[in-house]
């Protein structure tokens, strides 16, 4: 893992963000073939999704519609230890959820006058979970509650079929779904998944949804793109970020251990250390080689924090470490920090904050209560994680008496003939007029 030494200089955002560049390539290349993919399935269907699978999952003669039989063995065979876990997950993410849909709202513009603001929730969701280096029974938690939570009526879900089970989706990801009542399950995965969501397949029974969520490698990210505005998508998710923000008072092999950990989800994962202490810098990169070498998924590892999009960055103070982290809006911010409760504030650019010690990202993926779906690649600088509110949708309601429209009737016609849109303003006078 490199060390950059920012230390001595004037940064500007564009030159913190050109220290340690993002592996944007990956996502480039995905592009034009995740449009085809999704293309082909809005043309051919089933047929399309099959030869897919057989392609990318190594399975062919699979039932794309999961039987509902599946869904029951999967929750009879789940271990007795992983189905309290996923409850106690689900009951958390439900309770955190809750406070993310906001009550409507009655404003009395004037006497006869009112808007009502209110969050209707969209009528049908696409939840999709990957099934590729990982399987993420913890990725249905965190879509299907807030989804359900905001009112959604119809909940589907895709997670690709898997050679080793026999082309069914992963057990633990349908035993997820099942505790959760979720009995619309597919398996198909990648783009084709979000292609077939947003266009429908009809010989499958797959209605069209209105949004698709759900994190995925750079082809499902890619796929949303070649989606947006067909339906609705919560974020273009990509590879897993973690920016570790530490003062010397900091136990190295703590930090180090979050590193390592997000480093194990895929190559290209991003793991950067901001401190202004020289020999925490060098206590972690010791650490991080000790605990990489001998973690499971250690190749994994190394090929993630050799990678340009890893480092340690030293940088002079605290302050220049707060706008590194801020320009840089990471899907996961850590703060190991003497005074981090009170810190955290400063940080206003992430996906989620982990504040203290006590707090790694790790429990934010399982059992935090917030959700783990997470805006990478520095959209945290203009977009949110995923929640209820994904699933949301603000409406205004306008309600006016004669005498309330009478009090604005002069008003609306002047602006409505400065725009040369007289109709607008003879629609008012007609209330008027016999």
């Amino acid at each position: 893992m490199r060390t950059i030494d920012l230390r001595g200089r004037e940064l500007s955002p564009a030159d913190m963000l050109a220290a340690v560049p993002r592996a944007t390539q990956a996502r480039a290349e995905a592009l034009d073939t995740a449009a085809r993919i999704v293309d082909d399935v809005r043309q051919r269907g089933a047929a399309a999704l099959r030869e897919q699978a057989e392609r990318f999952d190594h399975v062919s003669g699979h039932d794309l519609r999961v039987p509902a039989a599946h869904i029951a063995d999967a929750i009879e065979a789940l271990q007795p230890e992983i189905r309290e876990a996923l409850e106690e997950a689900i009951r958390r993410v439900r309770l955190a959820s809750a406070a993310q849909v906001p009550d409507a709202r009655v404003t009395e513009i004037g006497a006869g006058a009112i808007i009502t603001q209110r969050w209707q929730p969209v009528h049908r969701v696409g939840v999709y979970i990957p099934g590729g280096k990982a399987v993420y029974p913890s990725s249905v938690v965190m879509n299907v509650v807030p989804a359900q939570v905001a009112g959604v009526e119809q909940i589907a879900l895709a997670s690709p079929p898997q050679e080793d089970q026999g082309g069914r989706v992963h057990p633990s990801v349908l035993a997820a779904a099942g505790l959760l009542g979720v009995t619309e399950v597919y398996a198909m995965g990648g783009a084709g998944a979000i292609g077939a969501f947003a266009h429908g397949v009809e010989s499958i029974g797959l209605d069209p949804v209105d949004v698709v969520s759900g994190p995925g490698n750079n082809y499902v990210a890619s796929a949303k793109r070649a989606v947006a505005g067909v339906v609705g998508t919560d974020s273009e998710a990509g590879a897993t970020e973690i920016l570790v923000v530490a003062d010397d008072a900091a136990d190295a092999r703590l930090v180090a251990a979050d590193l390592v950990s997000q480093a194990e989800h895929d190559e290209q994962a991003s793991a950067v250390l901001v401190t202004d202490s020289e020999g925490l810098a060098q206590r972690v990169a010791d650490e991080v080689a000790r605990q990489g070498a001998a973690t499971r998924h250690a190749s994994r590892v190394a090929a993630a924090l050799d990678g340009p999009q890893s480092a340690i960055v030293l940088v002079d103070d605290r302050q220049t470490a707060t706008a590194f982290s801020n320009a840089y809006a990471p899907e996961h911010l850590e703060l190991h920090l003497a005074d981090a409760e009170q810190a955290a504030a400063s940080f206003t650019s992430a996906g989620a904050v982990f504040v203290g010690e006590h707090t790694p990202v790790s429990l934010g993926d399982y059992m935090a209560g917030s959700n783990h779906v997470l805006p990478t690649g520095g959209q945290a600088r203009y977009a949110p994680g995923l929640g209820a509110y994904t699933f949301l949708r603000p409406q205004q309601v306008i309600s006016y008496d004669r005498a309330a429209l009478a009090a604005v009737r002069d008003g609306v016609v002047a602006l409505a003939n400065t725009e040369v849109l007289p109709a607008h303003g003879e629609a008012i006078e007609a209330r008027f007029t016999a």
